[in-house]
């Protein structure tokens, strides 16, 4: 038979293709990325789940955390749990469904979407608005120091600093359309209150490990 992956054996793809077979075809056609592309992502999530031993069917939250921390760099805790919180109610595994959600915003070019998925992240405690005091606790982890009164100034600082340049109708609350407004002027700062997706040589490691040629980087 065709290996699917030489690092497979007969065996190996047989069971892939009959475990992931039909949700194959479906994210084909619920996702932007086409037949080889899906393959090849799935096949790293298949590796994941093979790690977990030969009855395991699913990702765990403990690997999904070791792929930010080791491969994409990220290394804030409250926002990776906001990430797996955006794609997935699991509290345990991510399951292949949550997987390509993942990738399909992260290897995306648009800015809509991506600022949609970064808004939801910020916004997860569980209000759909980002009002003073939210900011100010997500600004807390960019200055640190023993010098409190220093540290607290740059804090206030940095939230005033937030706030004139989001709050467009300045009442106190930056709203996903004062944001969407903000980022499509100036794309840098869809990442305004923390790294929340890996930078472009690492979305082009993911890319070349998955066979995803739409989304090499181009050093043209």
């Amino acid at each position: 038979m065709n290996r699917i992956d030489c690092s497979m054996d007969d065996m190996a793809n047989t069971k892939f293709l009959t475990a992931y077979g039909s949700l194959i075809k479906q994210f084909c056609t619920s996702t932007d990325f086409n037949y080889n592309e899906v393959l090849g992502l799935m096949v790293v999530y298949y590796k994941f789940v093979k790690f977990n031993g030969p009855t395991a069917k699913k990702m765990t939250k403990k690997q999904f955390y070791e792929l930010f921390l080791v491969l994409f760099r990220i290394c804030d805790m409250s926002i990776i749990d906001r990430v797996l919180l955006c794609i997935t109610n699991d509290v345990r595994f991510v399951i292949p469904e949550a997987w390509m959600q993942l990738f399909s915003v992260f290897l995306s070019k648009d800015t809509k979407l991506r600022s949609q998925f970064a808004y939801n992240v910020y916004t997860y405690s569980g209000t759909t608005k980002l009002n003073r005091e939210a900011v100010c606790l997500a600004v807390e982890k960019f200055f640190e120091g023993d010098d409190d009164d220093e540290v607290n100034e740059l804090r206030a600082d940095m939230v005033e600093f937030v706030f004139n340049k989001f709050d467009l109708d300045k009442d106190g609350i930056i709203s996903y359309s004062e944001y969407a407004e903000v980022v499509q002027n100036q794309p840098p700062l869809i990442e305004f209150l923390g790294q929340i997706f890996p930078d472009d040589n690492d979305l082009t490691l993911v890319a070349l490990c998955t066979n995803i040629e739409s989304k090499f980087r181009s050093d043209d």
